[in-house]
Parts: C-alpha cells; structure tokens; sequence
C-alpha cells in the first residue's frame, strides 16, 4: 500500500497543474505571481468599484428618504404653526383689542409663512434628488 503523504501530495500537484492550466495562480513563487497577478487585478479594480457604487447608492437612497420625510414632517408643523399663530392674531386683535402686540405678531406670521413657502420649495428639489437616486 503506497504512503498517504505520498498520494496527498500528487493530489496537490495535479490541483497545481490544473490551476495553472485555467489561468490561476496555485502555490507558485512569488514573482512569477505577481506578474500573472497584475492584469487579473486590474480587471478586478473597476468591478469592485462598480459594487461599492452599487452599495452606496442603497444606503444613500435610505438616508435621503429618511431626511425627506423629516423635511415633509417640519413642512406639517410649519403648516399648523401657521394656522395656530392666524388664530392668535385674531384672539390678540378681535377678542382682547392688544393691538400693540398685532404688528408682533403680523411679523411671526410672515416670517413663519416665509418658512414654509422656501421648505416647500426646498422639499420639491430634495424630491427629485430622491427620485433619481432610485
């Protein structure tokens, strides 16, 4: 009966020459690796490149999809701000004749209605950046 080592290591060499026959480097030294290595690895580079793209732009699409219904939920609270401070200048105005507060108040106002018009904008422009992202 012949010697496992010996069967063992005919089995790795033949692995060997079958690597090497399809273009793979096995065990072999290493400046003869190197140099069969190089254009294999050039190959590599852009479809590694190519995957990490593709694994960002998820990721990406999640984050901004998170900030655009953050945008969309303080486009709301502006909206109710706004109603919330109409009632108030009528309650300062009509019902406790305060008018030394309306001009104040007539000032959050604008600046609150200011607010939503440009996050309205804003929230168009975000959406489309989202949009493209998928």
């Amino acid at each position: 009966m012949s010697d496992p080592r010996n069967v063992a290591h005919a089995k790795k060499v033949t692995q060997e020459k079958h690597h090497q026959a399809q273009g793979k480097p096995g065990k072999e030294k290493k400046s003869r690796g190197t140099v069969q290595n190089q254009p294999v690895e050039t190959a590599r580079a852009p479809t590694n490149a190519e995957a990490a793209k593709a694994e960002q732009k998820p990721g990406d699409l999640e984050k901004s999809l998170a900030v655009l219904s953050k945008l969309k939920d303080l486009e709301f609270h502006s909206r109710a701000n706004i109603e919330t401070l109409a009632e108030l200048s009528l309650t300062i105005e009509e019902e406790l004749k305060q008018r030394e507060f309306s001009e104040a108040i007539g000032a959050l106002y604008s600046a609150q209605e200011a607010f939503h018009s440009k996050i309205a904008a804003f929230i168009e422009t975000y959406q489309t950046k989202c949009d493209s992202l998928k």
